[in-house]
């Protein structure tokens, strides 16, 4: 049964996509893999969406983006392998993450401990609204 404070969360959550899919028609979004960045399509984004399981190391990755993307939004899992992710990431391309980083923290704080990742977003979303 959806509660109002189930309601209110996920229009918050809709809220801090609304936002990204604003700030993703110039800036690319920075996922894991491949579930992630169809969650986010389903979720509205449009823009680019770069993978970092794509055969590029981590160092290489970071290079890239540093020479190609003056600002990115870091969205990476909240698991254990997502915190490292984030973790190397944030050090690799400090300069080009910071604008963007409320997204991440606000979704790992409005998802709580239901899910821990991108991919599970859309299917939380529609739980909190009544929709499953």
């Amino acid at each position: 049964m959806t509660t109002a404070a189930d309601i209110e969360r996920a229009e918050r959550i809709r809220q801090v996509f609304d936002a990204m899919i604003e700030a993703n028609k110039h800036v690319p979004v920075i996922v894991e893999g491949k579930k992630d960045a169809e969650a986010l399509r389903r979720l509205g984004l449009e823009g680019e969406i770069l993978t970092i399981h794509r055969g590029k190391g981590l160092y290489e990755l970071s290079e890239e983006i540093a020479d190609r993307y003056p600002a990115v939004v870091l969205l990476v899992d909240w698991d254990d392998t997502g915190e490292s992710l984030f973790r190397t990431l944030t050090g690799n391309i400090r300069g080009h993450w910071e604008e963007y980083a409320d997204f991440r923290e606000l979704l790992k704080m409005l998802c709580q401990k239901e899910i821990r990742d991108i991919e599970g977003i859309p299917a939380l979303l529609g739980r909190l609204e009544g929709n499953e």
